[in-house]
């Protein structure tokens, strides 16, 4: 293997993380038949195939899976060089790769362009996903820095909170929830729910949320977008669990409600996380320190009412209280809660 290049290490990690050619030259700025190109020839230098295709379905081999652990390790190094000569050159340039959920994706953009205007020579990547697939890319080295709800538990990493996120039940503006005072948490056992794919923090928090109130969820569809899940419930096709954040403009231009529930709405963290073991580059050590100080007020701007103060044990707004299990025998609905993502 000894005339392996890099760019066909890059090329066979990114295809392997997405199980697609195709999402891999569009992560990569490269053409679908650039990057056959350069794992066909990755497989002539290792001498066996390391993905099977059956159709457009493509899964690893064997030999692909013991090799990812190799190429990783090696890119990952290549990196921590990298991020070791940066700290001699001082923060005028450098190569950031951010995570975030999927929720986050309704200002996180925001945030990174306002730290371009402080620093517009650092070269940043962003790349959503579920949490699952957050903690993989950070286990593997592949993202610098994530925002997500809940730091996992299984992986040594830093997690600090910069900004509270709220959480609730959204539905269509003609919904009997709307109607008439608060409802009990026991009135969403009878509807239809519009819910995250497995693997989602927003997904995990409406189960735990449902779990302490001892409701049994009726699942009507379950979809991995949340602008997807926002177009069937204003439809009317169901309840959905969602980040406030996340409907800030539907709930601007009166698309979707939010129902005052016994509960809800629950008011987590944001968080900016990475791994302990790694050394923060300086662009990545400026962008964690810049979000950690201007992240709230940013949200606080940008989402008003929707954004409760830190510690805050109130409503977001007088239309949507937090309101407290009723009578000592109640669950806590917010018993070993973590922050979703």
């Amino acid at each position: 293997m000894k005339n392996v290049t890099l760019r066909q290490l890059r090329v066979f990690v990114a295809a392997a993380r997405h199980l697609h050619f195709g999402r891999a030259a569009q992560e990569l700025h490269l053409t679908p038949p650039a990057v056959s190109m350069h794992i066909r020839e990755l497989e002539r230098q290792v001498g066996l195939p390391l993905f099977e295709r059956s159709g457009k379905a493509v899964s690893l081999t064997l030999t692909a899976e013991y090799l990812l652990v190799y190429a990783r390790r090696v890119l990952s190094t290549l990196r921590e060089a990298d991020d070791a000569l940066a700290r001699l050159r001082g923060l005028q340039s450098g190569r950031l790769s951010i995570g975030i959920v999927s929720s986050a994706k309704y200002f996180v953009p925001q945030l990174l362009a306002m730290f371009r205007d402080e620093h517009p020579h650092v070269e940043m990547r962003l790349v959503v996903g579920n949490r699952e697939q957050l903690v993989e890319q950070l286990q593997g080295h592949d993202i610098d820095l994530a925002v997500m709800g809940r730091p996992p538990r299984d992986l040594a990493t830093r997690g600090e909170p910069f900004a509270a996120h709220p959480l609730g039940i959204v539905c269509a503006i003609d919904h009997p929830l709307l109607q008439g005072p608060s409802q009990p948490a026991s009135a969403l056992a009878q509807y239809g729910f519009v819910i995250r794919e497995n693997g989602s923090g927003t997904r995990r928090a409406m189960e735990e949320y449902l779990r302490a109130w001892r409701i049994e969820p009726r699942i009507t569809m379950e979809l991995a977008s949340n602008e997807a899940i926002k177009q069937m419930v204003i439809s009317g096709l169901g309840l959905s669990f969602l980040s406030l954040h996340s409907v800030g403009l539907e709930l601007r231009n009166g698309l979707l409600g939010v129902p005052q529930i016994e509960g809800l709405p629950l008011v987590r963290s944001w968080q900016i996380v990475h791994t302990s073991a790694r050394l923060l580059s300086p662009a990545a050590e400026a962008l964690r320190y810049f979000v950690l100080e201007h992240g709230e007020s940013y949200l606080a701007r940008a989402f008003g009412a929707l954004q409760p103060l830190p510690g805050e044990a109130q409503g977001l707004n007088r239309a949507m209280p937090i309101a407290q299990p009723a009578g000592p025998a109640a669950p806590s609905p917010h018993a070993g809660f973590a922050g979703p993502g």
